[in-house]
């Protein structure tokens, strides 16, 4: 059981989550976006676009005043459930932006335009991934996606894209081709980096192993390794021959130790080797303790049937 699946330290571990993507981002964007006139997506886009326009104009206002109309509009199109699972990151970002933008020397951080786009982008995949591992979001144009997503039942990924090009085209006039490509390696970064922040912790290893002796395998994954097995019927293609595989997901540091393993009871035995990205369901996800007690109690069941001694009705003599 992993060891946020009680409800309070789930809740917890949501918020501590939203709290440090969000602060992450807005350290970001004060740090590296703003000064070196990066263009970006979203609300905070237009804020910089504005505050290029109106020097004077404050980014944090202008993104939490849009924040708050836009999350108004998800209340009374999207309903309570998007409310109460975007309010925070809404009302929290651009708090967490006004703080930075207020810290001395925060803009000097470097003077390389090229570096600080590299930085935004990996920063920035990794505060969208965390605040998206637990089904939230940053607010803003998201709300508009999802708004024109219902009312068209056109993929939200189309709107993602459409409104990013949107706003990016407005600030191609008011920024540099320099600016513009220096954007273009924030989001490539910025994909590739949430990519693999979304799946951090999740991955695991599947085996999918071929032998005549299976049950051995079968046995020695169970309780040496203490991963769970699936079994199938298959049929070799050289002999035709009938038997059974064993599928089993385990680990990435297990897999040396099952491997090794596995060719000691069998060096022949044809291995698949293939990497997963997201597992749920008993033994990661749930509980496992409670398939370990039933296997040892369904073993006792079998072993005690085995032992019992039929017993045969006693002829009476006939007379």
């Amino acid at each position: 059981m992993r060891p946020y699946d009680k409800p309070w330290k789930k809740t917890v571990f949501t918020l501590i989550s939203i709290l440090a993507g969000n602060a992450l981002l807005a350290f970001l964007v004060a740090a590296f976006i703003v000064p070196h006139d990066i263009v970006m997506g979203g609300t905070t886009g237009i804020g910089i676009v504005l505050h290029k326009l109106y020097p004077n104009l404050d980014i944090s206002l202008v993104v939490l005043g849009m924040n708050i109309v836009l999350l108004v509009l998800g209340l009374i199109l999207l309903g309570k459930k998007f409310f109460f699972a975007t309010v925070l990151s809404s009302v929290i970002y651009p708090l967490f932006l006004g703080l930075f933008q207020r810290i001395p020397g925060i803009e000097t951080l470097t003077d390389n335009p090229l570096l600080a786009a590299v930085f935004a982008g990996c920063l920035m995949g990794i505060a969208l991934g965390l605040v998206m591992r637990v089904g939230s979001s940053t607010g803003g144009i998201d709300v508009l996606n999802l708004v024109f997503h219902k009312w068209t039942h056109l993929p939200v990924a189309l709107f993602v894209y459409l409104f990013d090009i949107v706003i990016i085209g407005v600030q191609a006039f008011v920024f540099t081709p320099n600016d513009i490509l220096l954007g273009i390696v924030v989001l490539v970064l910025e994909t590739l980096l949430l990519d693999r922040v979304m799946i951090i912790g999740k991955s695991r290893i599947e085996l999918y192993i071929v032998s005549s002796k299976y049950e051995e395998i079968r046995t020695a994954i169970l309780d040496q390794l203490e991963a769970g097995v699936t079994m199938s019927m298959i049929e070799t293609g050289l002999l035709s021959e009938s038997q059974k595989a064993v599928m089993t997901v385990i680990p990435q540091q297990k897999l040396y130790n099952a491997t090794e393993m596995i060719r000691a009871i069998d060096p022949q035995a044809f291995i698949t080797v293939t990497k997963i990205n997201e597992v749920r369901g008993r033994g990661f996800t749930l509980e496992r303790m409670d398939l370990k007690a039933e296997r040892k109690n369904a073993k006792s069941e079998d072993d005690a049937g085995k032992d019992e001694t039929p017993v045969v009705p006693e002829e009476k003599p006939q007379s």
